[in-house]
């Protein structure tokens, strides 16, 4: 069989037929002798590295501690999304969630190939006992009996039938964000905590602050728990173990948000005696070079002899490939529950490049589940009053097109280091390598939700998406230069869908300085065949001063538009629009009721806004998780 190379998979988008080689890969491992590792995952929810391993010093983490001394900890490891749901398809696929649109998004379901299995699938058909306790969350429609023995409340590794290796995952809910609605008292109280620079010192932030630590602790009670189980049964010896935690989180700007505190993991390996060769480095080792979920799916797969399908984008840490030391790893930020943003960056062992292809959007969007959080509500109401420093208001401002933090230098990332001339060769090679990953993944996140290309094979039909010149065209949106009008303008005329919705972003970005093309404006809200490209021509004309036509327009899709996420387009627009809004908000109320909960939520806040009777208190969400009275 004719070997076909990682790297021209990548570069070439996936084509089917390498994939035809995977099949007789994984069969062929069935064969292997029977005696392998079993691979025990130890996961948390929504939490930065607040753990004593990690240098923090308010930290009372003894179990992870106590791994990572017998184990390797890794410096640097990452979460391809800041999110749960797109976070775990990179998870579970060994593939970027923007490889395969809307999967990108939060929530959302994306568009696999046919090739393209959940990981377990490979180490259930080489004969381990895979079980996953409890959450899935996967943004696919995965096979999971193909995936798992048992995916439930009561999967467990003691079910496994007598010799058969296992994979077994459990989920530690105790330090998701749903936590942080109320307060936890324990051994860290308000006044020992640290407030980073970019959230204001008062009350609100610090409670929620060591109630976040006091979660940790309670979670590390949980590692110590199932160790404990493992030691109990004779296992521990034989027994390769992760812990690890889904996304950063949970204080505001971090979960959801692009920055150290959002996209920086724990991740912990202990791989015993018996499998010390399979080992990245000797027990207490600390491994720098950044790393990423994506590495997780072929980590797994090479400690228990299974080869890794072609189509995986990361690289195994196991001792067989300590050669491939990353320079980078990537992730992005794209639909966040109910609002549209998308952030691209890459990180390497100190700084962290990040790219906004939605700067006229503030950081701050409101997320009705993120405000049940009493930090948040606190934000935004210093914000009101103004009584933010400059570093802190800046969650309340529009983006800048690039960043650049020193992570090192500056924890918090509060010193944009963009425009620093002697950082100026770093940003042109962190530029470079993001462009050549989008390129290599075929990202997605340009493609508008709910377009008919979305997905791994409907981008890649040839001419479909051409990515390379969607890319030069969005950078040139982003940079909001007035002077690209005459191009943007014409290039609302042309074919593909997606340039049509760059160009008119672009005009979107522009504000005022649109003007020039508003009578090609008011000609693509009348008739352009792409409805997102109508709902970001509605806004840009409505911001050039000439609100009805465009209200009325989105006011309609709100009101009978079948695709819940052309709703919510529509609706982020008119929160965008804002007072002139007013004329359709009997529209906007019975949205407030709509099955879909992401309208519901961006609906709710609206009509309070525009009743005038919002405040940073306002109960807006009232789906699975609502903070309680």
């Amino acid at each position: 069989m004719e070997r076909i190379s990682r790297r021209s998979v990548l570069a070439a988008g996936g084509a089917a037929a390498a994939f035809a080689t995977l099949g007789g890969s994984v069969r062929a491992a069935a064969a292997q002798p029977r005696h392998r590792p079993n691979i025990l995952w130890l996961v948390s929810e929504d939490n930065y590295p607040f753990i004593g391993a990690y240098g923090d010093r308010l930290a009372h983490t003894p179990a992870i501690d106590a791994l990572a001394a017998s184990g390797v900890r890794y410096a640097n490891a990452f979460a391809n999304a800041p999110v749960c749901a797109p976070s775990r398809f990179a998870i579970i696929t060994g593939m970027c969630p923007e490889s395969a649109g809307p999967a990108q998004h939060m929530r959302a379901e994306g568009h696999i190939p046919a090739f393209l299995h959940g990981f377990p699938k490979y180490l259930r058909d080489a004969g381990y006992y895979c079980t996953n306790n409890v959450k899935t969350d996967y943004n696919a429609r995965l096979d999971m009996q193909a995936m798992w023995n048992e995916s439930s409340e009561t999967a467990h590794w003691r079910n496994r039938p007598a010799g058969a290796p296992f994979f077994a995952v459990f989920n530690f809910m105790t330090t998701h964000e749903s936590r942080m609605f109320r307060e936890t008292p324990g051994r860290v109280r308000p006044e020992d905590v640290r407030v980073p620079a970019y959230l204001p010192d008062i009350p609100e932030v610090r409670r929620d602050l060591a109630s976040y630590y006091n979660l940790i602790e309670r979670m590390d009670g949980e590692v110590a728990a199932h160790l404990a189980a493992l030691e109990s049964a004779g296992l521990a010896d034989d027994t390769i173990v992760f812990y690890y935690s889904d996304n950063g989180g949970v204080q505001p700007q971090s979960k959801r948000y692009c920055y150290e505190a959002g996209m920086r993991v724990a991740l912990v390996m202990r791989v015993p005696a018996r499998w010390a060769h399979l080992a990245p480095a000797a027990p207490g080792s600390v491994i720098t070079s950044p790393v990423s979920h994506l590495d997780l799916a072929p980590t797994v797969l090479s400690m228990a002899g299974v080869p890794t399908p072609l189509y995986m984008q990361g690289v195994t840490l196991t001792s067989t490939r300590r050669v491939q030391r990353r320079q980078y790893v990537f992730g992005g930020r794209d639909r966040m529950d109910e609002r549209y943003d998308m952030v691209r960056t890459v990180r390497d062992e100190r700084y962290r490049y990040i790219r906004n292809y939605a700067p006229h959007r503030i950081h701050g969007q409101h997320v009705a589940f993120s405000w049940q959080m009493e930090s948040y509500r606190a934000l935004e109401a210093s914000h009101r009053a103004g009584r933010l420093d400059d570093y802190q208001e800046r969650f309340f401002r529009e983006k800048p097109t690039e960043e650049l933090y020193d992570v090192q230098a500056d924890p918090d990332q509060i010193h944009n280091l963009i425009e620093v001339p002697e950082h100026r060769k770093r940003v042109a090679h962190m530029r470079a390598a993001l462009n050549a990953h989008m390129l290599a993944v075929n990202d997605n996140g340009f493609i508008p939700e709910s377009s008919s290309i979305e997905g791994y094979d409907a981008s890649r039909v040839p001419g479909a998406y051409p990515l390379a010149r969607v890319l030069r065209l969005a950078d040139k949106a982003i940079r909001r230069d007035p002077r690209n009008v005459a191009e943007l303008k014409k290039l609302l005329d042309d074919p593909n869908e997606v340039i049509r919705y760059w160009a008119a972003q672009g005009l979107l970005m522009l504000k005022s300085g649109a003007a020039p093309a508003r009578a090609r404006l008011d000609a693509c809200l009348a008739t352009d065949s792409s409805i997102p490209v109508r709902v970001v021509a509605a806004e840009a004309i409505a911001l050039l001063g000439s609100p009805d036509e465009p209200v009325r327009y989105l006011g309609g899709l709100v009101e009978s538009q079948a695709n819940a996420r052309v709703r919510l387009q529509a609706l982020n627009a008119l929160t965008w629009i804002g007072e002139p809004a007013q004329q359709v908000l009997p529209a906007i109320d019975r949205a407030a009721d709509d099955g879909d909960n992401y309208v519901q939520n961006a609906a709710r806040y609206l009509a309070l806004v525009l009743r005038r009777t919002y405040t940073p208190a306002s109960q807006i969400y009232t789906g699975i998780g609502a903070r309680q009275p």
